[in-house]
Parts: structure tokens; sequence; C-alpha cells
């Protein structure tokens, strides 16, 4: 996913230093800068492990088991069903989602910010040369809670794939991007709120969706690319528990030309990032008893399809924001629209 007046700033909670965590080679500015994300006070589905996701779902085509799907399923051979479906392929839940599997809840940040064992974020610089970087830091949940809006749930999804852009030039920050639904927010970063007054952008993520907003509050998300303090499709957001996504991160650099994401440390796993596939199920049938829609209209489903992955969030762009039809602009102060 105008006020006449700068919304206010919440507070930020008071928490234990964050430590610094990351392969060799990986520019120090990226991490300097990285953002820090808090989680909303009352949020259920909290960031989850990547490859959990692999051993919680099956790959299906068609509602159907792929037979000669690699077993087990790994990060390492996620791609392998490129050929055997590609982009209709989805990792579809082993347990039936309404029962609200243990897995899908993720996993709590400890008092450091870390998940724990679970590797949640994948972290990936793209060098554009002359000095121009783009750092992507991308937030993986396994389920999204798509929100209740006059009294109906809707847009509820298994896999949840959410990212933030940091452009530097010459090593310093310039812009930002917080991704919401359909769309996002772009700021200077001298506009955006700092962690505990330090350099680290602070990202509050939306309770349930996982959007990503740079004040905390309500933020309705009606219209495209306008955050209104209030409306009928609204987020909430907090500062609850601090997550630093660095501590439990794969990290890359990508190569535009060649599409070829390096891991900067040999032993991680990359295959999966070439995955076409999805995430999550295939959005159910109106006639599965799960299912229901308002009016019958596909959008106004209680349960949608999974997402893609980071490949297919536009690594390579001219502008901070992605191109998506919709207006880049890039706001010098923190107010919600």
């Amino acid at each position: 996913m105008l006020f006449l007046s700068i919304f206010p700033i919440a507070a930020i909670a008071a928490a234990a230093p964050l430590q610094r965590r990351a392969s060799s080679g990986v520019p120090s500015f990226v991490l300097d800068y990285a953002p820090v994300v808090y989680l909303f006070s009352g949020e259920q589905y909290k960031p989850a492990d990547i490859g959990a996701q692999l051993a919680n779902t099956k790959p299906e085509l068609n509602a159907a088991n792929i037979a000669n799907a690699p077993n087990p399923l790994t990060l390492d051979n996620l791609n392998t069903l490129n050929g055997l479906g590609g982009t209709n392929v989805y990792l579809t839940s082993t347990a039936d989602v309404t029962t609200n599997p243990g897995w899908l809840k993720g996993v709590t940040p400890d008092a450091s910010g870390k998940t724990g064992n679970a590797i949640s974020s994948v972290i990936v610089v793209n060098d554009h040369g002359g000095g121009n970087v783009d750092a992507f830091y991308f937030y993986f949940y396994a389920f999204d809670f798509g929100g209740i809006y006059f009294g109906v749930n809707v847009g509820n999804h298994v896999g949840d794939w959410e990212h933030t852009m940091v452009r530097f030039v010459n090593g310093k920050p310039s812009q930002m991007w917080y991704s919401q639904h359909s769309n996002g927010e772009a700021f200077s970063y001298g506009a955006v709120q700092k962690y505990q007054g330090g350099k680290r952008p602070v990202v509050y993520c939306a309770n349930g969706t996982h959007a990503n907003y740079a004040i905390s509050g309500t933020h309705d998300h009606t219209i495209p690319n306008v955050n209104l303090p209030l409306g009928p499709l609204e987020d909430h957001t907090d500062a609850g528990a601090l997550w630093d996504p660095t501590l439990s991160a794969y990290y890359y650099s990508f190569n535009a030309v060649s599409q070829k994401f390096t891991p900067y440390d040999s032993s991680t796993p990359t295959n999966y990032l070439y995955f076409d596939g999805h995430w999550g199920d295939a959005q159910y049938p109106t006639n599965d008893k799960r299912q229901h829609c308002v009016l019958g209209i596909s959008q106004l489903c209680k349960y949608t399809g999974g997402p893609t992955g980071p490949l297919d969030k536009q690594l390579n762009r001219t502008k901070v924001c992605p191109d998506n039809g919709n207006e880049c602009l890039v706001r010098p102060v923190l107010t919600p629209k």
C-alpha cells in the first residue's frame, strides 16, 4: 500500500544494543544503515524461517501433486520446479491452514532482535556502478493475515515476502522504499526515523499484512500511493517486538545483466532465489469449504494465492520505487501521505 501537519512520531521503546552479524565482503554501509523492524504488539504471524516453509509445504501444479518433484525439497533444489510448471507451481501447505498450525506463526525475536536459528531475511546488494548501490532488505513470513474489513476477513495467504530498499550514493543513504500491499512509499533518508537516534532507519510492520510503514499508528491503504490516518482499509503499527533482520539473514550481490545472485558466503544456499513459482497455496476455489468471496469477487476472497519471491520484485530499478505505473513520490518529511 494528506495530512496538513506533520504526523507525530511515536516514541521508540528502549531495547538492547543491536549486535552485528554478516558475511565478509558485504559493504559496511549496507549494514551500518540497515533498517530495524518493529513488529505490531499483537502480531500473531512473525518472521519465519525460509527453509521451514519447504518442510511444511508440497509443490502442486493445478491443485495436484507434482509426482517427480525433488524429495525432500530444499533451498538448494527448489529451482528445479521451474521445469515442472514454473510460474504455475504453488508451495501448498501440508496442513489445513484453517487449523492455524504452529509453523505459520513464525519466531518471536529475542532481546537482541534475532529470530533464533530461523533465517528470516534475505539481503540483496545491487551495485549499479558509479557509486550507486541499492540494498534490498527482504522479510519473510510464513503467513499473511489479510485483515477484517466491514466484519469480513479477506486477503489471507500462505507465504509473505515483504521488503524495504535503501538507495546509496557513494556509501551514503539517500532514499528509502517501504513496500505496502500492491505499492508502497518512498522517503528521503533524512526524513525517516532512526533507531535510538543513530543511523539505522526504523520500519513499522503492520499487523497481519506485514506492510512496511515509516511511522506508527493507523494507515488506510484504500488509495494506492496514499497513506491516510483512517479509512475502510486500515493497517495498524506500533513499537512492539524489535526485529533486526541482519542478525538472521542470507546475503547476496545481484548482477542485473546476468540476473544472477552471488552469495557473500559460499555455504549460503542460492538456487531457491531462482524459483519462479509461488511461496504458498494457490487461491482456493469458491467450492472449497475454506473459501468465501464477497459477492463472488476474486479480489475479495478470504484466501488468495501465495506470493512470488525476491527475483520478482524489480531488483534493478531506475527510481527507488518499482516501475508499476504509480507516481514515484520521494517524500521529504514524515507524513501519513
